[in-house]
């Protein structure tokens, strides 16, 4: 069997990370970097204990992701569907350790505006392998836990993203290709949108006092965008049209989500209190909120009310509160859901997305959801001059500038991230794979794929006499 030299690269990579990690030492502690640092005395167990489930929960979205997409997509198609979310845990793990924190999080680099430094994304060689990440608590990130599980509970969001976009290309990417993209997107695209809002020199932050408690703009955005910039580069599938495999897979996959969202959105308080509360209530409010509108509205257009449609609300919903789960009222919360849920209902219909075949609906999901909750954040934030209804028209006027310049830069960014991987690697499969589906063609495995040959001691028992 000839192996192509893409897959022989791909081996030689993952062998030079393993034997780095093998051989890596660690930088000396000097007093700049550990003046950055608490002692163990600041971390609070509490507080502790809630961010690892927090952790686990956040995690547990992804595996929750590929049954709410493999549930959608056509039989010969479910199994790559689910591995292209799944794949992720791998993939972003080890970027993450290894650069990608410290993209995000490390020492800030960018420029002056009136005196003040304002950073567009961290230094690379920062935290390498986790370098000075331990269970010190950081002073200005995560004050009370250890820094190790602040990066932990960063790398589950990092993880979702690119899973999330997988939606719009289901059915026609090839697998090699892809790797690539989630790479490529994760270093150029995540790691400096992730610093530019949530740490404390981003330019989206500071400068515009971006509010995304989170990730709707980090995360949901930056996947929406990018699944639109997908779906147009690889264009159509031949037969757009199928039916979802597994209705169950999708409703299993939408409970596992909505359970893994409270980690999510509450966990991101970073503590164990008050906010972590409200977050929780928020959360759920808006999703149940937007399940229901959707169904109703479905069938007020003469549409029937379906078990998908009811998921594809509830997640809506979850996407919508994202941003602003722990700065808005209860009651809040119900609007967020209830409004969002019509307008990404009305843009998923609308006559322009039919002729895009963004195969599971991803654009109009999160990325309008999480366009109306950077919006509705904007409007109703909780406190002084946070939001519009509380006099900060600068804020809220800040809020659109960024807006417009998060979703330019994450479509054109993807558009051109999805240009140089197909250069290297043809995105998209042969028409003959994916008429024969992803499944076999790329996986060499099917649903109704008949057992192996038993070997061993089970010959015997299977022989036939």
């Amino acid at each position: 069997m000839k192996i192509e030299k893409r897959w022989i690269v791909s081996f030689i990579v993952i062998s030079v990370v393993a034997i780095a990690g093998l051989f890596w030492q660690p930088s000396p502690d000097t007093p700049e970097v550990l003046s950055q640092f608490g002692t163990t005395d600041q971390i609070n167990a509490a507080d502790v204990a809630w961010m690892l489930t927090a952790s686990c929960l956040v995690l547990l979205m992804t595996p929750g992701l590929s049954f709410f997409y493999g549930g959608m997509v056509g039989k010969k198609n479910v199994i790559s569907t689910m591995l292209q979310s799944f794949i992720c845990l791998g993939v972003v793990t080890l970027i993450w350790i290894v650069v990608g924190f410290s993209l995000a999080f490390g020492e800030p680099l960018g420029f002056y505006i009136d005196g003040q430094f304002y950073s567009v994304i961290g230094n690379p060689l920062s935290f390498p392998f986790f370098d000075h990440v331990g269970v010190l608590p950081h002073l200005k990130m995560a004050s009370s836990i250890p820094f190790l599980l602040f990066a932990l509970f960063q790398m589950k969001f990092a993880i979702i993203t690119p899973a999330i976009i997988t939606g719009s290309f289901a059915e026609r990417v090839r697998f090699i290709s892809y790797l690539l993209f989630i790479c490529l997107f994760t270093l150029l695209i995540y790691a400096p949108l992730c610093h530019s809002v949530w740490h404390p020199n981003g330019i989206l932050g500071t400068y515009f006092g971006v509010k995304d408690f989170a990730g709707g703009t980090v995360v949901h955005m930056s996947a929406g965008f990018a699944a639109l910039a997908g779906a147009l580069v690889l264009g159509k599938r031949k037969n757009s049209s199928h039916i979802p495999t597994n209705i169950p897979f999708v409703l299993l996959g939408t409970g596992m989500l909505w359970f893994g969202w409270f980690g999510f959105n509450a966990g991101s308080t970073l503590a164990a209190n008050g906010t972590a509360a409200l977050a929780f209530a928020t959360t759920t409010t808006a999703s149940a909120a937007a399940m229901l509108t959707w169904i109703f509205f479905e069938r007020l257009n003469g549409r029937k009310v379906s078990a998908l449609g009811a998921c594809v609300g509830a997640v809506v919903g979850l996407v919508a509160i994202t941003p602003a789960a722990g700065y808005v009222t209860i009651p809040q919360s119900i609007f967020f859901g209830f409004i969002t849920a019509i307008v990404s209902n009305k843009v998923l219909n609308a006559k322009i997305m039919k002729k895009i075949d963004d195969t599971l609906d991803v654009f109009a999901c999160h990325g309008i959801g999480g366009i109306m909750g950077m919006i509705l954040t904007a409007i109703f934030a909780q406190g002084e001059n946070a939001s519009l209804l509380h006099g900060g028209w600068g804020v809220f006027s800040h809020h659109m500038m960024a807006l417009v310049l998060v979703s330019v830069f994450t479509f054109v960014g993807s558009l051109i991230l999805f240009k140089v991987t197909n250069v290297f690697i043809p995105l998209r499969v042969s028409e003959e794979a994916e008429q024969q589906g992803l499944d076999l063609s790329q996986h060499d495995e099917s649903l109704d794929q008949h057992k192996a040959e038993p070997v061993g001691i089970l010959n015997l028992i299977h022989e036939k006499p």
